[in-house]
């Protein structure tokens, strides 16, 4: 159980990574054209880095209720 444990922990944390690079790559790619949209309209860098930013956290997430069972499975035995 702990090997399967340790390989989900890896993915999320690779998972969370990738969305991490995702967001800065969105961030970086705004374009001019966007920067001239009319004032309150939503961009779509900035839809993507937000959606990007939900990926990350939802992973974190992941990663860290992985390891709370990892300390769990720890001290029972």
């Amino acid at each position: 159980m702990t090997t399967v444990l340790v390989i989900a922990l890896i993915l999320a944390m690779a998972a969370t990574l990738f969305a991490l690079v995702r967001g800065i790559i969105a961030f970086l790619q705004a374009t001019k054209e966007e920067l001239n949209l009319p004032e309150g309209a939503p961009r779509p860098s900035s839809l993507k880095q937000n959606r990007m930013m939900m990926n990350r956290i939802l992973f974190q997430a992941g990663a860290v209720i992985i390891i709370a069972l990892l300390l769990m499975m720890k001290g029972n035995g």
